[in-house]
């Protein structure tokens, strides 16, 4: 791949054309007579809808994908022609905020025009979804309704999930500029940079490097470890004898990259280092082992087994990696609790962790393509060692 650096943005509607004829496939053979789509993400899918209006939470907007014939959209007339530009050409508008409440009745109009051949509609219910309407609205839309409006999440998994060598050359793009700037950080900060201060220097080297965004940015420090690994920087200033980790969702055309860099500030204790190293074993295994018709659950085993292998006894069944895509964690997990095949074509991270001693941990991440041929890695691999910054 690695010519990413030409991508353009967008797809063609030919893609889209083969994303809804999969669709369509998969709404027969779970006997659904449509999708009901509401989510940015899925939106953005099945259309190519972009924009960050989604930010404001005040309109619903709606994608209809039947078992036969054009998806239809029922949007606000404040997006009508910005989905002109899309490849939906059945748009149906309303005004919206509706000073009389009523965001349902143009929807649930047009749903009972559709032929009833299973008497189903799939909805975003289940795994890692999420309605975007009011509930009342979506207890009115049910209600005297002539479909069962059931969960339809396993079916939008299965299309999102596999990626179009498309996708996956954008999120190979984001994820190469991301590894570029990890590569040269330590030339960019300084000893008086607070966790804030080093955000925002990765962010401005990030977006020169030709992100569109940084949805998704933790940096955290602490004396030989840290506690936590999700919340935003502080003022905390750096210090000599830090450990520093540093996460990133950042997007190209809206795909996401999602892994993260571990640095010790000045020194690093031997524990630490066998720590980090450990992991990136562990994250080896779990990258070799990558390969279609393996299930997930193996490659958690393999990885779990690796980090035991150095003497470490595994506390607890958390996740050692996912799907990225659209968004910065998608189905599905690496972990014990899911039993998911892998498919050509999906890209997982690789993201092993560990509490080496009382409220100190240390994650490894890696984003990796699932090649016919096996894994392809999409980031540059971090270092065996630990990387010291003076």
């Amino acid at each position: 791949m690695r010519n990413a650096k030409i991508l353009e943005y967008g797809f063609s509607n030919e893609e889209f054309e083969i994303r809804l004829e999969r669709a369509q496939e998969l709404l027969y053979k779970n006997k659904l007579d449509a999708l009901l789509i509401t989510i940015p993400s899925n939106l953005r899918y099945f259309t190519g809808i972009d924009t960050n209006f989604w930010e404001s939470p005040t309109r619903s907007w709606f994608l209809v994908v039947p078992l036969f014939g054009n998806p239809i959209a029922i949007i606000p007339e404040i997006g009508e022609k910005l989905f002109k530009k899309t490849f939906i050409k059945d748009i149906h508008t309303w005004p919206s905020p509706n000073l009389k409440g009523d965001d349902i009745s143009p929807l649930k109009s047009l749903l009972e025009t559709l032929p009833s051949r299973f008497g189903a509609i799939g909805a975003e219910l289940g795994k890692e979804m999420s309605i975007r309407m009011p509930a009342i609205d979506f207890n009115l839309l049910q209600d005297n309704f002539k479909f069962d409006i059931v969960d339809g999440a396993s079916l939008i998994w299965a299309l999102r999930s596999v990626k179009t060598l498309n996708e996956i050359k954008k999120i190979e793009k984001v994820a190469q500029i991301v590894s570029e700037v990890f590569c040269v950080f330590p030339t960019f900060i300084s000893a008086s940079d607070s966790e804030r201060d080093v955000a925002k220097k990765v962010k401005k080297e990030i977006l020169k490097g030709g992100v569109d965004s940084i949805p998704y940015l933790p940096v955290i420090s602490g004396r030989g470890g840290v506690s936590q690994i999700i919340g935003n920087p502080t003022d905390k200033l750096i210090s000599s004898g830090d450990f520093l980790f540093i996460d990133t969702g950042s997007t190209f055309d809206g795909y996401f990259c999602d892994f993260d860099r571990n640095f010790a500030i000045g020194t690093a204790s031997d524990e630490l280092k066998r720590t980090n190293e450990i992991l990136w074993h562990a994250t080896e295994e779990g990258i070799k082992n990558l390969v279609p018709g393996a299930k997930t659950q193996d490659v958690w085993k393999k990885i779990n087994k690796k980090i035991e292998d150095f003497g470490f006894m595994v506390k607890g069944e958390g996740r050692y990696g996912h799907g990225v895509g659209l968004q910065l964690t998608e189905p599905p997990s690496i972990s014990s609790f899911d039993n998911s095949i892998i498919q050509e074509n999906m890209v997982l991270t690789i993201e092993p962790s560990m509490e080496y001693k009382p409220g100190k941990i240390i994650v490894h991440e890696e984003n990796i393509f699932v090649s016919k041929d096996g894994p392809i890695l999409l980031t540059k691999r971090a270092p065996k060692e630990l990387p010291l910054i003076s």
